[in-house]
């Protein structure tokens, strides 16, 4: 069986309404549209938001702030997470992503230095902080910005 062969289930689709196709079909002339106004002509209708003139919820509504989308926006880790690591391992993107200490890498990780590190270990990374930096190195490892 290939993909193009699949069918739906018996009675789980249906042919859609042929809508403007004669009076006999009970679908005709008009086509379910009602006698004029602007949704009975075709290309007719209001653009999304447009609530009759009066001022759209979009509009009314307070803006607060700036959010920049070309930020970069780092996955957060911190260095008492990096416990639960064999000593002397290579911990790095893929390594984090696989223990489930990271779920989503965005533009990048950053390890923070919040926790303790008595193991040693080479971290590598896109930033660290400067505390996380003195503890690795105070357990015996090393930071490795990638």
């Amino acid at each position: 069986m290939r993909l193009h062969e699949l069918r739906g289930a018996e009675g789980a689709t249906k042919a859609p309404k042929r809508k403007g196709r004669g009076t006999a079909t009970g679908q005709g002339k008009t086509a379910g549209r009602g006698t004029k106004g602007q949704k009975s002509r075709s290309g007719g209708g209001v653009r999304l938001g447009f609530e009759g003139g009066q001022m759209p919820l979009y509009r009314r509504i307070p803006k607060r702030g700036f959010h920049n989308k070309w930020a970069t926006e780092y996955s957060e880790i911190n260095v008492s997470a990096l416990a639960g690591f064999e000593a002397n391992s290579v911990v790095d993107e893929k390594t984090l992503v696989e223990a489930g200490l990271v779920k989503q890498v965005k533009d990048g990780i950053k390890v923070l230095g919040n926790g303790e590190l008595n193991v040693a270990l080479t971290v590598k990374a896109n930033k660290f902080s400067k505390s996380a930096v003195e503890k690795i190195e105070a357990a015996g490892g090393k930071a490795e910005v990638i």
